[in-house]
């Protein structure tokens, strides 16, 4: 017998010795090529990036996984216990590896060959597997993933390892980390959560989909309850509290609509610059807080005003047909389903597709509406509401107007509809319940871009009709020429170089014969008539290109482009004298930039769309405010606060002087000149409007001392706007200034432009009136330097009195009055 137990001893002894070295063996196998498991102590989680308003509401939002990260001191115990309880009850005891759960799991293994094999990972192991391992279920993973978890259990706390299990682990849905998970199911924080509630989320990680309770009630119940039953097991609560958590009714709740700033374009513009600063991972993974320099009640403006604009110009040019056809309309549900997928409708909340089904003499019948107020889905557009609809024709003219609503739809017609109250007239009688007006997508497109005259802040930037329609942003992807917008730097080199707002330029045929076999340029101004001599403000209210020419061509082009490449108009530009008319490509984004640097008396600015960004700590890692803080941040002496002072401590990059005396002309635009319906809104706005040869693109842009405005409309293919005075920038882009200046500019006091010291207003009497007139010194009515000559392309005439007899061309030469006065 003794000698049996010595046998069985020394094989006992064998064995363990054979297991520690085989154990070991595997261990030191394994243990080389493992991640250095010291990298979790720099662990950051992918965080969402967030883009707000200046007024605090959220923008936009972008991820990769959706995930709020919560310390684990800021985090419940009981939301502790409840996972260490469904996951891992020997988490604080164990070394990093429960050998007791890793027998058992083997024994129900072995004892149930044909079930699901249980697995034994601890909270530590998934740590290791998630952070520094893959998911491939191989005996090789284990082992190393074994390893990993007693090296983390070396070097890492257990509040330590809990926390980066608890923001890490995925709980369905779409969510990563617990405190994203309450978010989205039960619309809570952590703190706000039932025992119930704790107990679902910790049911979560064994098998998301499976115990989703929207999908599997009975199944996510029954898992709720097994974990209540462990934390009872484990003391973390009583009987009393399980039973009470048992009888909750769980109210899954979705996150609440977050009020979320509508800004498509402007926000896809933060995004493609955050991502050339920050790149793809610092954005969708960073946590970033932007404050952008979005204005949200002026974004609404230039959204609603832009669309006002597009379709007062598409209206007038007729009707293109219907928005889809239904051939068969035995089928006409299907169909118009397939067509409401496949080509949504973009553009004003309150435009929704229909189907005629029925043509009447007086009125259509449609059908596919919302039917949630009691309609049926049904509808009438009375022919009142389609009288516009005369036919598009070649050159954006049109034909006859319809006569009946035959003339313009047809029974399985698709059309965009939206519901009228009444006809437009002020005593007009209302219209019956569910009548409706003919609408049409414009397929003209256009852009807006609001700035901030002093700093450059981009207060607001619509791209086009619909982000939905195309994501291509005309306000800063679509280079264009500029036209007649592109003047006042021709007029700007002209005042550096001895012009004045008084001097004479004859308005007359020009052509220039450009040389190397060229056909010779004979330009024209717009509606082919000539002034003769007239003054230099006059050609800029009115906007002549043969004065432009010849002045151009007077102090040279590379001149001009020098004035151009300074104020961020282009950054290369031809000295070809065509381009003194706008005949070079620029974006609705740079001319905004230069018309808000005349404005503001030629301190450089840059445009921002965001004001601060910082990172998942709450570190500003940028800032866009150029002037500096004097106090800010500061404690002041005594009882009486001082208030902080901004400093500006840029200066001029180009006369003032001159600046000036083209803002002042430009105010001329808007009173008397190519925009002055714009005198109406009774403030001061230093304004250009564009057109370019035939009629092809249409700009404005008006500044007053805090806002600068830029409107741009044009096709994306470039084609004729078409033909009138209506297709300028004065008919189609002024009135969509117009009408945003009327909004933005509600209940504020005019503010006048800042006049540089030193320069002389003196009353001038030209051909549109009699005004005070701004000139250097030395150079105004009496003085020496003035010298009011005519320019007619080969050089000045001068000695002509400028009271003197009519010119040939028309009209009397401007005569000069009055004493001058220094500013």
């Amino acid at each position: 017998m003794l000698n049996l137990f010595k046998i069985l001893l020394a094989f006992a002894t064998a064995a363990l010795i054979v297991g520690t070295g085989t154990v070991a063996g595997l261990f030191w196998h394994f243990s080389h090529g493992l991640p250095d498991h010291k990298q979790l102590a720099d662990y950051q989680p992918a965080i969402s990036s967030r883009l707000y308003a200046s007024d605090g509401r959220l923008l936009a939002e972008y991820a990769r996984e959706k995930r709020v990260f919560v310390p684990v001191a800021a985090m419940p115990k009981r939301v502790l216990e409840a996972f260490v309880a469904a996951e891992d009850q020997r988490f604080f005891s164990h070394p990093g590896v429960d050998f007791i759960g890793v027998l058992r799991a083997v024994v129900a293994n072995v004892a149930n060959p044909g079930k699901r094999p249980e697995g034994a990972s601890g909270l530590t192991q998934q740590v290791a597997k998630n952070f520094l391992l893959s998911n491939q279920a191989t005996l090789a993973r284990k082992i190393r993933e074994a390893i990993l978890a007693f090296r983390i259990e070396e070097t890492y706390s257990k509040e330590r390892i809990l926390e980066l299990y608890l923001n890490e682990i995925y709980l369905g849905s779409g969510n990563y980390g617990v405190a994203q998970a309450a978010i989205n199911y039960f619309d809570r924080s952590l703190d706000e959560l039932t025992l119930s509630e704790i107990a679902y989320l910790a049911a979560l990680p064994k098998a998301p989909n499976r115990y989703n309770i929207a999908r599997n009630e009975k199944e996510a119940y029954a898992r709720r309850d097994y974990v209540l039953g462990r934390m009872l097991d484990d003391g973390y609560i009583t009987q009393a509290e399980m039973q009470q958590a048992k009888a909750e009714k769980l109210q899954y709740r979705r996150r609440g609509n977050t009020e979320v700033v509508q800004a498509d374009f402007f926000a896809e513009e933060v995004r493609r610059n955050l991502m050339a600063a920050y790149g793809e991972k610092g954005l969708y993974e960073g946590g970033l807080t932007v404050s952008t320099t979005l204005d949200p009640a002026i974004q609404a403006v230039a959204d609603n005003a832009l669309r006002e604009g597009l379709i007062t110009y598409d209206r007038r040019h007729g009707w293109r047909g219907p928005y889809a056809k239904i051939p068969d309309m035995s089928v006409w549900e299907e169909e118009f389903a397939r067509i409401a997928q496949r080509r949504p409708l973009g553009g004003p909340s309150t435009w929704q597709l229909a189907v005629v089904s029925k043509v009447e003499p007086q009125a259509v019948q449609i059908v596919g509406l919302p039917s949630s107020d009691g309609g049926g889905g049904e509808g009438t557009v009375p022919f009142a509401e389609m009288t516009w609809a005369a036919p598009t024709l070649a050159e954006q003219r049109t034909g006859a107007p319809p006569r009946s609503p035959k003339d313009v739809v047809n029974v399985g017609d698709v059309i965009v509809v939206e519901k009228v109250e009444k006809p437009s007239g002020q005593n007009a009688k209302p219209y019956a319940p569910r009548t409706y007006g003919l609408r049409q997508v414009p397929n003209v497109e256009g852009g807006v871009v609001v700035m901030d005259t002093q700093t450059g802040r981009v207060l607001a930037m619509s791209g086009g009709w619909s982000y939905a329609r195309s994501q291509f942003n005309r306000a800063v992807q679509a280079a264009r020429q500029p036209g007649s917008s592109f003047k006042p730097f021709v007029y700007l080199a002209a005042m550096d170089n001895g012009f004045t707002p008084a001097s004479i330029v004859l308005d007359a045929p020009f052509s220039y014969d450009p040389g190397y076999g060229q056909p010779v340029w004979t330009p024209k101004n717009y509606g082919g008539d000539y002034l003769g001599p007239t003054t230099v403000r006059r050609g800029l209210e009115l906007s002549r290109n043969l004065m432009t020419v010849r002045m151009a061509q007077q102090i040279g082009m590379k001149k001009v482009v020098e004035v151009a490449k300074e104020f961020g108009v282009v950054d290369q530009m031809g000295a070809y004298l065509p381009m003194a008319l706008g005949a070079g490509e620029t974006t609705l984004l740079r001319m905004t930039m230069a018309y808000a640097m005349l404005a503001n008396g030629a301190l450089e600015i840059t445009p921002s769309l965001v004001d601060r960004v910082q990172d998942r700590n709450g570190k500003t890692v940028y800032r866009h405010e150029p002037r500096a803080c004097r106090g800010c941040g500061e404690q002041a002496g005594g009882n009486k606060p001082a208030a902080p002072e901004i400093v500006d401590s840029r200066k001029p990059f180009h006369d003032p002087a001159s600046v000036y005396q083209v803002v002042h002309m430009m105010l001329g635009v808007t009173t008397r000149g190519t925009a002055g319906r714009l005198a109406a809104l009774g403030r001061p706005i230093a304004g250009k409007t564009g057109t370019t040869n035939d009629a092809r693109d249409n700009w404005f842009l008006g500044s007053t001392p805090d806002i600068t405005i830029g409107i741009y409309i044009g096709f994306d293919e470039p084609k004729t706007l078409g033909h009138g005075n209506l297709e300028t920038g004065g008919g189609n882009a002024a009135p969509i200034y117009e009408a945003m200046a009327k909004e933005i500019f509600k209940g504020k006091a005019p503010t006048p432009f800042r006049i540089p010291p030193g320069l002389r207003m003196v009353k001038f009497t030209y051909e549109g009136g009699t005004i005070d007139e701004v000139f250097k010194p030395g150079t105004e009515p009496g003085s020496e330097g003035f010298n009011q000559t005519l320019l007619d392309g080969s050089g000045p005439w001068s000695g002509i009195d400028p009271g003197g007899p009519q010119q040939a061309g028309g009209g009397r030469r401007p005569g000069l009055s009055g004493t001058g006065e220094t500013y």
